[in-house]
């Protein structure tokens, strides 16, 4: 097996169930933070999230290019955990700012995400990328957070295609999309 994609809400489980997985497998993990702490909020987020995983864990953290930044860094790591794609996604719209082409971001997205598939499949170890469900609730209000939207679920379904196991998260329990049920 190569990738298990786990997808979900806010708060639905999806950080925790990957690092269960990430342990249930054994061995050497790398955990791949793709989070930026750019306010005083975001850094509480990262150092609590920093605290509850295994300290025999490597952490590579990481904004951008994390197909070459995994090649580079993945070591003797058996398991590799991606947390998560939805800041990922996020960091490429705030590195071409409020008023990018749409054709040039998305090229840049799909770049990104074609590097980490390229990646996996170089790669000889497990994948388990965490990502966010964003197109459950309202259409947003504005045409960036469309686009976001719009390419944030366009990853997703690239990602859970290439994947040998989806979870849907939906208050703590996982649901199995596709692949073997746990």
């Amino acid at each position: 097996m190569k990738s298990t994609l786990i997808i979900g809400g806010a708060r639905s489980g999806k950080s925790r169930l990957s690092q269960e997985m990430a342990l249930k497998a054994g061995g050497d993990v790398l955990f791949v933070a793709t989070a930026e702490a750019g306010d005083d909020e975001m850094r509480q987020r990262i150092e609590k999230h920093r605290k509850v995983r295994p300290s025999g864990w490597k952490t590579l953290e990481t904004t951008t290019h994390i197909g070459n930044q995994i090649s580079k860094n993945i070591g003797p790591a058996r398991t590799v955990v991606i947390d998560c794609i939805t800041l990922l996604v996020s960091n490429i719209f705030q590195q071409h700012g409020e008023k990018a082409d749409t054709a040039r971001l998305e090229k840049a997205v799909m770049a990104e995400i074609d590097g980490l598939l390229d990646c996996i499949d170089r790669t000889d170890a497990h994948f388990i990328i965490v990502t966010n469900e964003v197109g459950l609730g309202l259409v947003p209000a504005d045409k960036s957070s469309r686009l976001y939207r719009d390419l944030l679920g366009k990853v997703n379904q690239r990602l859970a295609a290439h994947a040998d196991e989806v979870y849907l998260m939906a208050a703590g329990i996982p649901l199995t999309i596709k692949g073997k049920v746990i």
